[in-house]
């Protein structure tokens, strides 16, 4: 399997991020919430506690489904993908995290502008499951 090594190392570590989130305080949540607010304005309508246990457990869902051999690629990169359009629609939505240009981060900008690197795990997972389908048939 080609894609191991796409899969196990963000797999890993986006389910032990999750599961770091699992006994998080509502005053970090509530941080987290209005970070996550400039990119997907909707998650305003839960409470902190709420924001902080769907982050949680979706993050634990989404490690678990990179790391179980019976997802497949597509589906495993489709839900990176999505992951990922979130985290850089912080990015890019958020004044502070890009220079001027609005491209390069600064250096509170690099730790979401590295999730770049997601978006191009997602894509090659999603593209070489069309292949395996192609070769199926």
């Amino acid at each position: 399997m080609s894609t191991i090594a796409l899969r196990t190392v963000p797999g890993a570590f986006i389910l032990n991020s999750g599961i770091g989130k699992l006994g998080l305080d509502a005053d970090s949540a509530a941080g987290m919430q209005g970070m996550a607010a400039t990119g997907v304005p909707a998650v305003k309508q839960l409470s902190p506690e709420q924001f902080g246990k769907a982050l949680a457990w979706g993050e634990i869902a989404l490690g678990g489904a990179l790391l179980a051999p019976f997802v497949s690629n597509r589906v495993a990169g489709l839900a990176l993908g999505t992951f990922t359009a979130g985290m850089l629609s912080m990015y890019f939505r958020n004044d502070g995290m890009t220079e001027s240009d609005g491209v390069r981060p600064t250096q509170d900008g690099t730790p979401l502008a590295k999730d770049t690197w997601l978006a191009a795990i997602a894509i090659s997972l999603i593209s070489s499951g069309k292949k395996a389908d192609r070769k199926k048939k």
